[in-house]
């Protein structure tokens, strides 16, 4: 049995091996791919776009993990069925159960490592890229002018050029525009024949020769001319052979943010973090919900005053009764105290007293209303963070349990189909996981808009998958020809012959 659990082991772990590495691959594309517009034209250095594909890379194995282990299984029990190996080892004896065996005590320790590679490293992860593509994004692009194109990259500066030099930083029909007076834009126009860039070495400032131009500048005050427009406007042309100009290049290199700022982030929490932070917020919230249950409370009941000042003069004379107690008396609603039903004393009153009262009444609902939307605005935005900081507390354990799920479905499903290699193996992997994912997603969205509990929406995918995965390893492990093609060809082939004989009956 020792050689065997060692054959299965070697049989599986290389195709697991290959399609995590083929899944992370695509995953890790698919997200630069996202952030493409993000990394372009901004000159950064290879290590930050090493760094960012390897956090990238570390985010996407909770997705690439168990869509590697559904097509390994796959793969590797399609082989060994296409091959008569598992018919060899059944025939000897061997159950499809004692043949997974070790299969599932290796999965069991790749299930807990990756609990704790979801609840350790993944929140590190999730920081570092964060905070580095906020970092990234921050950055300006880098200066880079298109002919007859106005660019405007450069703080309080717009350029345009008719052409530039292919062999060196020449530029030719130059036309600069200052909008650093903000009363009075296109106030200063500067026109040059030719010019040429250069850059400061720290990136700070740009450089500007420029030769044979002109400078338009128009000083009219921008104040009185929107009081008088009458008034006379300074112009001023100043004529140049050349002209050095020193242009502030702000946010030009790649600067790191701080990390602090992102902490409080439900995604960059492990399961403590998670739990005594959502503990937080639901006493939060059950102090907002106490401070707004008394404004709501006083103006909804109807009070009889006459009533309330006889009770309160009653416990003040009472010796026995605390004055904190005194202090802390409310009025009850009309109804306590046994009047007449309300129905009845509002008939009594004339018309006039009637709308007065249905006025009054409406006016105390609305602004009740109104209080009540004002402080749910509180109750709501802890809400938001209470329910997200669930939900990633239960995606820590979701990761664990679809890898288990995803080999009780491909293992089997590998042993009935028995067909290896990787062709029909994607097919299926690609459509259980496509509907994992649909399944997954539905969950969380119903989740985040608060419609179903969080441990719910998160389990939704686990709940839908995992009888699936029950069902399949029962019809492997009794030899059932569910998903076999050549079952379904003899069977049609049957059919279809005793629909002849009952033609040919008939004639």
């Amino acid at each position: 049995m020792k050689r065997l659990h060692i054959f299965i082991l070697k049989s599986y772990l290389n195709p697991l091996i290959m399609t995590f590495l083929i899944s992370l691959f695509i995953l890790v594309m698919q997200f630069l791919w996202r952030y493409v517009d993000d990394l372009v034209g901004k000159g950064l250095e290879i290590s930050i776009l090493v760094e960012l594909i390897f956090y990238a890379s570390l985010m996407v194995v909770p997705m690439a993990l168990p869509l590697a282990i559904l097509l390994a299984s796959l793969m590797s029990f399609g082989n060994l069925g296409e091959n008569y190996e598992l018919t060899a080892l059944k025939s000897a004896g061997i159950s499809l159960p004692r043949i997974m065996s070790p299969l599932i005590i290796f999965l069991v320790f790749v299930c807990f490592g990756a609990f704790k590679f979801s609840n350790n490293i993944l929140p590190v992860a999730n920081l570092k890229l964060y905070s580095l593509l906020w970092s990234v994004r921050q950055a300006s692009p880098e200066f880079d002018i298109k002919e007859k194109i106005f660019y405007n990259g450069l703080t309080d500066f717009i350029i345009k050029i008719d052409k530039k030099s292919q062999t060196d930083d020449m530029l030719y029909g130059i036309m600069i525009y200052d909008h650093r007076n903000k009363l009075a834009k296109n106030s200063n126009v500067t026109i040059a024949d030719s010019g040429k860039l250069q850059f400061s070495d720290d990136k700070t400032s740009l450089k500007l020769t420029l030769w044979d131009g002109v400078t338009y500048d128009e000083k009219a005050d921008q104040k009185k001319r929107t009081i008088r427009s009458k008034d006379k406007q300074q112009f001023r042309i100043d004529n140049f052979k050349k002209q050095i100009a020193l242009i502030p290049m702000q946010g030009m290199d790649f600067q790191r943010h701080d990390e602090g700022l992102f902490k409080n982030h439900n995604r960059m929490k492990n399961l403590e973090q998670l739990s005594h932070d959502s503990d937080s917020l639901q006493t939060e919230r059950d102090i907002h919900i106490q401070r707004l249950k008394p404004r709501v409370e006083q103006n909804y009941f109807v009070l009889n005053k006459t009533h309330n000042r006889k009770l309160r003069r009653e416990l003040e004379d009472d010796p026995d009764i605390d004055s904190a107690l005194i202090k802390a008396f409310k009025p009850r609603a009309i109804e306590s105290y046994g009047i007449a039903d309300i129905d009845s004393v509002f008939e009594s009153f004339d018309a006039g007293t009637k709308v007065m009262v249905l006025e009054n009444a409406l006016r105390r609902a609305r602004d009740t209303k109104s209080q009540i939307d004002e402080g749910m605005v509180n109750v709501d935005k802890v809400d938001y963070q209470l329910v997200r900081h669930k939900i990633e507390w239960h995606r820590k354990f979701t990761l664990s349990f679809a890898c288990f799920i995803f080999f009780f479905i491909g293992a089997p499903l590998g042993a009935i189909i028995r067909k290896g290699g990787l062709g029909m193996p994607v097919v299926i992997s690609i459509i259980f996981f496509i509907v994992y994912y649909i399944i997954d997603t539905f969950g969380l969205k119903v989740s985040k808009e608060g419609v179903w509990p969080p441990h719910i929406g998160m389990w939704l995918s686990s709940f839908v998958l995992f009888p699936i995965g029950v069902f399949l390893t029962y019809k492997a492990a009794t030899d059932s020809a569910i998903l076999n093609a050549d079952a379904y060809i003899i069977f049609f082939q049957k059919l279809f012959a005793r629909l002849k004989k009952r033609i040919k009956g008939n004639k």
